[in-house]
């Protein structure tokens, strides 16, 4: 009986009182790298979520990490308050931490200690400011004996779970899909990437219907050469038969 009050009764905290991020730079980083993995998953049976409390002890409340951003597969993407990992019966798949000088040590030496034991299999870290990280961004992919660093090929390291290549361009995360070459865009990049196909595509149409036109033009001026040239040898040919 204790037992099951327990359960009815035992509080899980939504919030643990730190702010999302330090910065501007690590705030625009979260919710960017949010927007990309939602958009990449939208209409997948996949949940991406955020600064959202994960608690991975039934029972013990105190027992919680919060990654930045992390994807769960095979996992219903509704929103959540937090994410259970006993109820959900799925752990998060991967992890980023958007990190800095300030939370090195626990995004450095205890966080990835708790995600090796709840099985994630990657992390990512990532400092979008490069005061300290060095390399600025950092994979670890879960082996035998814990969380291993990622081999670099071109800058570039690969993420099995998502299946692409993560790399900085231009001061931020780019992900490329490592199947077809495209780049993982964000809602509004994918909004503006799709106004700009538009308006290319009514561009070209405007294009191909000049070209008919002139096409036409051409053709009418031809027949109207053809005509005329025909009509003066016509004129000469009953010159001829007169004389």
């Amino acid at each position: 009986m204790s037992t099951l009050f327990s359960r009815v009764e035992m509080d899980y905290p939504e919030s643990d009182g730190q702010p999302m991020g330090e910065t501007d730079w690590h705030i625009d980083a979260i919710i960017r790298l949010r927007d990309m993995l939602r958009l990449r998953y939208r209409g997948k049976k996949v949940y991406v979520g955020s600064d959202l409390l994960v608690y991975y002890v039934e029972g013990e409340p105190r027992r919680f990490v919060v990654p930045d951003v992390f994807v769960v597969l095979d996992c219903e993407p509704k929103d959540r308050r937090t994410f259970k990992v006993w109820e959900e019966k799925r752990t998060p798949d991967i992890v980023f931490e958007i990190t800095s000088r300030s939370t090195a040590r626990e995004d450095e030496v205890f966080k990835p200690k708790f995600y090796e034991q709840i099985g994630v299999k990657e992390l990512f870290l990532f400092d979008p400011t490069g005061d300290y990280l060095v390399p600025q961004l950092q994979g670890f992919r879960l082996v035998d004996r814990g969380l291993a660093a990622m081999s670099r090929q071109n800058d570039q390291l690969h993420s099995e779970v998502l299946g692409v290549d993560i790399s900085i361009h231009d001061t931020k995360l780019q992900l490329i899909d490592s199947r077809t070459g495209n780049e993982v865009l964000t809602g509004e990049e994918f909004e503006r990437q799709a106004k700009e196909v538009e308006r290319q595509a009514r561009e070209f149409e405007r294009q191909a219907k000049e070209v008919e036109r002139q096409a036409k033009e051409f053709e009418r001026q031809a027949r109207m050469v053809a005509e005329a040239k025909s009509e003066r040898l016509q004129a000469e040919l009953d010159q001829l038969r007169k004389q």
